[in-house]
């Protein structure tokens, strides 16, 4: 039955009271109490989870999870709402897209940059060391920079190195732009290695000027790391162990970590890697359907050639959500073992998603360090 007086059947004028917002939704007094995302069992071991926005029409665009949510408006009012079913165990990225623009959710405290915000089911595991970062909030930089003029790579790069704890052994970062702007990565690394999560460590901020490019199973960028990045590093004056290295990379970044270990063995032999592209293969980025392969796509081609890796540490990590990437993952995890690695296995509580990453990489990084 519809309400004439609003419009809306009787189940829908309660549905904010259920998400634990009282009051009059388009009000002032409703709009100062609400928060969200607000989740509720859906009674199949799921949530239903309320989104808001106040305005005109919008929707909610996922990171990698969900196709967006369109918002529904509520009985001629701003008020703006969606009702999302989402999975047990996951954190995610999203934003709210207003006609051409992106914006971060105005009703949750946890963002990630200006214009995302990240939800979190109750059931997702906590995620010690990473501080919440507001959108507003503008996140300190390491006073160390580098400029790298890269001869092999072409064009210049700002590299950022922080001495977590005073420093020790190299963690390479790449995607460093993420983690220095997105992430709070400086200030994680300093809180685990205060609370004795991991030794001092020297961070490498490499941010990539052409993932595609850069990523992809190809030595240039190895040999550049190798032959100009490092050397810079070690004349920074920042306290930096050279010959403990350790890797970390996502996606992309991952399957590159991977590559380096095994054809840059003598530089790279630490790794930790949060859901590595391993179904790539050339020209696999062209296809309409990228991951529909060979399993394990090119580095699966590699290892099956019996390469010795007795000396390399490697944790993979890989969401939980992915289920098309979990076959690859698997495989890879397999053959690096089997060619004598030192192999961690885990799942995060995410998909594709740098804000499901993220406890994983402080983790693995310290357990490659041993």
């Amino acid at each position: 039955m519809t309400d004439p007086d609003t419009g809306l059947r009787a189940d829908e004028e309660s549905v904010f009271a259920e998400f634990g917002l009282p009051g009059t939704p388009g009000t002032d007094a409703f709009w100062a109490a609400a928060r969200t995302p607000a989740p509720v069992p859906d009674g199949d071991g799921g949530w239903r989870t309320l989104f808001l926005w106040r305005g005109a029409g919008a929707c909610v665009d996922f990171e990698s999870w969900s196709q967006p949510v369109p918002l529904r408006r509520w009985a001629g009012t701003d008020c703006w709402y969606a009702e999302v079913r989402m999975p047990a165990r996951l954190r995610v990225t999203y934003r709210i897209i207003a006609g051409d623009a992106a914006h971060a959710d105005p009703f949750n405290p946890v963002g990630a940059g200006a214009d995302r915000s990240i939800a979190a089911t109750p059931d997702a595991p906590a995620q010690p060391h990473w501080p919440a970062v507001g959108a507003d909030d503008v996140l300190p930089l390491p006073r160390t920079r580098l400029r790298w003029s890269s001869d092999r790579l072409g064009g210049r790069r700002t590299v950022r190195v922080h001495p977590a704890g005073g420093g020790g052994p190299v963690v390479l970062l790449l995607d460093g732009d993420d983690w220095l702007h997105l992430h709070p990565a400086m200030a994680a690394f300093d809180s685990a290695v205060a609370g004795g999560g991991m030794p001092p460590v020297t961070l490498v901020f490499l941010p990539a000027k052409d993932r595609a490019a850069e990523f992809g199973c190809r030595p240039e960028l190895w040999e550049a790391v190798r032959d100009e990045l490092l050397p810079l590093v070690a004349e920074s004056g920042v306290p930096a162990d050279l010959d403990r290295l350790v890797v970390a990379g996502q996606s992309l970044g991952g399957l590159s970590a991977l590559y380096a270990a095994l054809e840059f063995p003598d530089l790279v032999s630490r790794v930790a890697l949060q859901s590595a592209s391993l179904w790539w293969a050339p020209g696999a980025m062209d296809l309409a359907d990228p991951l529909g392969g060979p399993v394990g796509g090119a580095v699966a081609a590699r290892l099956r050639q019996n390469p010795d890796l007795s000396r390399l540490r490697c944790a993979f990590d890989v969401g939980e959500h992915e289920t098309r990437m979990l076959p690859h993952c698997e495989l890879a995890e397999e053959l690096t073992e089997r060619a004598g690695a030192t192999v961690r296995v885990s799942r995060s509580a995410s998909d594709h998603d740098r804000a499901g990453w993220r406890h994983a990489l402080l983790r693995d990084v310290a357990w490659a360090l041993g």
